[in-house]
């Protein structure tokens, strides 16, 4: 199962932590980063509106113009124009984030919203479509692999677990380079992480084996095209009928262990999982008391078995 990778680093924006870092002074602290998370990773806070400068208390800033390209300016005075500030700060915290392992997001800020922020035509009417945060934007598309998501999104149990989940995949693929990335160590990586890509997408779990098998490219060239197809698979969530698929592969590695009495019960929960009446915990919890009875060195290193720590509960809701 998943070793332990130490405290992970998360970017975070300020106001989430109680930092009175907003335009009014304010905050907009979330309970569950911290309060919940933060005692399981370090946070690094930023304020990208009060890194390039500006004050707090200050005058509130919105986008405006087309949703592809916004620019953020002055809600009052459009005379202040931020936009190429926050792009460059957003691209130097990129450039600065190599021990970060994901970014919580400030929802529908100017700054650092990562979706759905709204944009202004220049009548002062909020455009149909929505456009993205300047400093997120920036941040995004200079590291598209790393794990970000947004404070709101975090309230959804399934949401908040693939987070976490890919926030760990990051911090271990960035261990294995630091380590020394090899063909070997490569497909030993895949091959702990099987069962987690076929729980999120059968799909991207066929075309990455194959991607592997067939591959000729140097390695140092196919290792970040890999990794990026993999993390772009993790940030679909898993769905109930999904993981039941897992389970039912997982389980039926035990088969011939098992007697007919606990190879009905096992099928009789992963069946009350997939219909909604009890959470992932409970299939889980009996898999990996049978395993613990018959050990598989195979099984025992898949990271779909315990892919974060187990004191942050993440499983209990699903």
């Amino acid at each position: 199962m998943t070793t332990s990778l130490g405290t992970l680093k998360i970017g975070i924006s300020a106001c989430l932590l109680g930092q009175p870092v907003r335009f009014n002074g304010g905050h907009k602290e979330s309970r569950l980063c911290s309060e919940v998370l933060a005692r399981h990773f370090q946070f690094v806070p930023v304020c990208p509106e009060v890194a390039i400068g500006l004050g707090t208390p200050r005058q509130a800033i919105r986008l405006v113009g087309e949703p592809e390209q916004p620019r953020a300016v002055g809600s009052r005075n459009a005379a202040l124009d931020v936009s190429d500030a926050l792009g460059a700060y957003g691209r130097q915290v990129a450039a600065e984030a190599d021990e970060l392992c994901g970014f919580i997001l400030m929802q529908k800020s100017p700054s650092c919203g990562m979706e759905r922020v709204k944009v202004y035509r220049d009548d002062g009417q909020p455009a149909a479509a929505t456009g993205r945060g300047l400093f997120a934007a920036a941040l995004m598309d200079a590291r598209p692999d790393l794990p970000v998501e947004e404070d709101g999104r975090l309230n959804d149990p399934v949401l908040r677990e693939n987070f976490i989940t890919r926030v760990y995949v990051y911090a271990a693929w960035q261990r294995l380079l630091r380590g020394g990335l090899s063909r070997r160590a490569l497909y030993d990586f895949h091959a702990r992480y099987k069962y987690q890509l076929m729980a999120t997408s059968r799909a991207q779990y066929r075309d990455l084996g194959r991607m592997l098998a067939e591959n000729r490219e140097p390695l140092e060239t196919f290792a970040p095209r890999y990794f990026s197809a993999l993390m772009t698979a993790l940030r679909r969530p898993a769905s109930r009928g999904s993981h039941s698929n897992v389970l039912q592969h997982l389980s039926g590695y035990l088969k011939r262990s098992l007697s007919t009495h606990d190879r009905q019960e096992m099928q009789e929960l992963i069946e009350r999982y997939r219909q909604g009446q009890i959470p992932l915990v409970v299939p889980l919890t009996l898999l990996k008391h049978h395993l613990r009875h018959h050990p598989d060195c195979y099984l025992a290193d898949q990271a779909y078995l315990q892919p974060h720590p187990e004191d942050l509960s993440l499983r209990n809701t699903l």
